[in-house]
């Protein structure tokens, strides 16, 4: 019957599927004299190891030349602070959160169905929030700040700063070094002369040498908060309208997993204007400290007063 409607894949040997429906199936083996339902046919599914799968996103746009030296490069920065006490942090952006009756993907448990908009559209909605987090991989915690204006360079260094304040110093009593792992894109992209500004100036402000290191172009899955805490703050949210900022906030810091995984959310207020920039003479008096290999992506912000 299904013969006919299998395929496989060449690289993974038992790993088979149908194009066939469950009722298609069993309309087909009624015609060769089977009355069966759509239930049976799911046990026999299940029996010859046939499932529904879904297309996987793991295919690149694209390949750096550097890329795997890169990768080699983060593995012995994540290394060496592993066995120091300085923290390693894990930061981006989630894609942003709309306030309203939008429809979101998934379901809870109700008694009634909640009724949301027919169309997803999004001037309908209440408001925009801009999530980004901070993920510590030593004591697997996450965080994250919502922004109410704009995701901008000046935002991604306000809100390591604030986790900081509130989290990382009384975690890392004894530490003088943060290392930041980050996308290559965004508004902590590595080509963006506004994010070193901030960045300094940051260094500064903590009195911490700022490491950073970028994933290599199209890579940015490979950053630990893309798999360690934003699948889960998606799993926390799904299916619910979140109608205001506070129902946002407690859906978010359900944020947990069986492994231990905490999460804290904390609202930034303030305006970031989109269009921002530095100093014009900021490139002749840049004081980023680049390494000899990869300087494009392996860089250091040094406080001021360590130099003097």
């Amino acid at each position: 019957m299904i013969d006919p409607c299998t395929a496989g894949d060449p690289d993974q040997p038992g790993c088979l599927w149908t194009n066939l429906s469950r009722a298609q199936i069993a309309h087909g083996l009624q015609a060769l004299g089977f009355r069966v339902s759509v239930v049976v046919v799911a046990q026999l599914l299940t029996r010859h190891r046939l499932g529904r799968r879904k297309a996987l996103k793991t295919l690149p746009l694209g390949k750096h030349r550097c890329q795997d030296r890169q990768f080699q490069i983060i593995a012995r920065y994540r290394d060496e602070f592993l066995t120091s006490p300085d923290p390693i942090v894990s930061i981006d952006t989630k894609h942003k959160e709309f306030l309203g009756l939008l429809f979101r993907v998934g379901r809870l448990y109700t008694r009634l169905a909640r009724k949301a908009l027919d169309h997803d559209f999004p001037s309908a909605a209440w408001g925009v929030i801009y999530p980004h987090g901070l993920y510590d991989l030593k004591r697997n915690c996450g965080h994250l700040n919502l922004g109410l204006s704009h995701d901008t360079s000046r935002f991604a260094c306000d809100r390591i700063a604030y986790w900081w304040q509130e989290q990382g110093r009384f975690a890392y009593p004894e530490a003088r070094r943060v290392l930041l792992l980050c996308d290559g894109g965004g508004r902590n992209a590595s080509h963006r002369y506004v994010f070193k500004y901030h960045l300094e100036r940051l260094a500064d402000r903590l009195g911490l040498e700022l490491r950073i290191a970028h994933y290599p172009p199209h890579c940015s899955k490979y950053n630990a908060i893309e798999h360690r805490l934003f699948p889960h703050v998606t799993r926390a949210c799904q299916g619910l309208l979140l109608t205001s900022l506070q129902v946002a906030v407690k859906a978010m810091e359900r944020t947990s997993t069986r492994k231990g995984l905490t999460t804290t959310v904390h609202v930034l207020d303030g305006d970031d204007p989109l269009k921002e920039g530095y100093p014009e003479e900021y490139r002749e008096t840049m004081k980023i400290r680049f390494d000899e290999e990869l300087p494009a992506w392996n860089y250091r912000a040094v406080p001021s007063k360590w130099d003097s």
